[in-house]
């Protein structure tokens, strides 16, 4: 039985399609996790991984409110309403936190991560300057870990979890350049 080893770098590249003119101003905006505390959830995202809210919207009437986190000045966001929503929804790569209200006080109220059978969604990645000085900081502020710098065989990332169990990659770009 022969190796499966996946596309070649040519055909890769072959696979891929010149993007069409009508779409160069979309952006990658968001990915949107699914959280039942929002408390504990927030108190991560800013505190543990330095994140700021760019913005909360709540919806009364379906009962849920979200959450836009990213790595954003806020100082340069406009303060009025109708402008500070439009630029966080022109921020690239935020992370929506969705919080359906009540599944916090719910003892099994759970998240698929998408690590688990059946498999899915994987992580997202937060690129730090020292991925070992960012995994000693998480372990003294209790981070569980996934796997840490120097565990299995890909050397200088960790994965962490947040509150819902979602996988996170720790990594640095010198890292990944020199792999």
């Amino acid at each position: 039985m022969a190796d499966v080893t996946g596309l070649s770098d040519a055909d890769a590249k072959k696979s891929c399609l010149q993007p069409d003119p009508s779409t160069k101003d979309f952006i990658f905006q968001q990915t949107m996790f699914r959280i039942k505390d929002p408390k504990k959830s927030l108190e991560f995202y800013t505190g543990t991984l330095g994140m700021s809210m760019l913005e909360k919207l709540d919806f009364p009437e379906m009962k849920f409110s979200l959450y836009f986190m990213g790595y954003e000045n806020l100082s340069e966001a406009p303060t009025n309403h109708p402008d500070h929503l439009q630029w966080t929804f022109t921020r690239k790569a935020t992370l929506e936190l969705t919080h359906n209200w009540g599944t916090e006080n719910d003892p099994d109220q759970v998240y698929h991560n998408g690590n688990s059978d059946p498999r899915g969604f994987g992580h997202i990645g937060i690129t730090v300057p020292n991925v070992e000085e960012a995994c000693e900081r998480f372990e003294k502020l209790g981070v569980e870990f996934v796997k840490r710098p120097n565990d299995g065989k890909m050397k200088g990332i960790a994965f962490i979890k947040d509150p819902d169990g979602y996988w996170i990659e720790i990594l640095s770009a010198s890292n990944m350049a020199s792999m």
